[in-house]
């Protein structure tokens, strides 16, 4: 029993060694392709936050937990003494919102209908979408397009077709969805944190 207890513990190991190897090697391979995806990102909410723009953020599923800790930390985390604070909103949040379009309408369309509320020129929307094709994340960059708002797509595997309607699309080399997703809240708080280091931050963590 110890014997087949060593074997199992050791298999156990090497599957632990094998997924963080996998992770390391998607963030080198995220080094070497989209560090101008992530300075444009960066750039680009910057400015839509110096001239007072909105932000959008959209999801679903675990993308859609990433779209709301995204917005925490844009609201409270990246505020900096001295300098415009965000104004970022969730689109996953409301869940009455959400139930009501997906009865009175359709799911795809959940997210586009919040946007014809509040949407603006120059605001941003985000949307993170481990396949790049999901509709309801679809129709809300194709109506931002039409109010000549920014659209930022966070992806994987090939973009999908959500990588031919941004401005513009990161996408983690990688075809694993719980990968991709680890890498796009790593992602969101390298951009916390490379905005944090642009000025004085209103809440130290030490």
């Amino acid at each position: 029993m110890t014997l087949i207890n060593n074997l199992i513990m050791q298999d156990f190991k090497n599957k632990i060694s094998s997924i963080l190897n996998s992770q390391k090697q998607c963030i080198e391979s995220i080094l070497d392709s989209e560090q101008n995806s992530l300075e444009t990102i960066l750039k680009l909410l910057l400015n839509a936050r110096n001239n007072n723009n909105r932000i959008f953020v959209m999801g679903n599923g675990g993308s859609g937990s990433t779209a709301s800790h995204f917005v925490s930390d844009l609201l409270k985390t990246a505020i900096l003494k001295n300098e415009n604070r965000f104004s970022a909103i969730s689109l996953v949040d409301n869940v009455p919102v959400l139930l009501a379009w997906s009865n009175d309408s359709s799911y795809d369309d959940v997210f586009v209908e919040q946007l014809k509320n509040h949407l603006s020129e120059n605001d941003i929307i985000i949307g993170f979408s481990g396949s790049g094709n999901s509709k309801n994340i679809l129709n809300a960059f194709n109506y931002g397009k039409t109010r000549g708002a920014f659209c930022i797509g966070i992806t994987g595997m090939d973009g999908g077709t959500l990588k031919n309607i941004c401005d513009p699309c990161l996408i983690v080399p990688s075809n694993d969805m719980l990968t991709i997703e680890s890498m796009h809240l790593m992602i969101c708080h390298c951009l916390i944190s490379l905005i944090r280091d642009t000025g004085n931050p209103l809440f130290k963590y030490e």
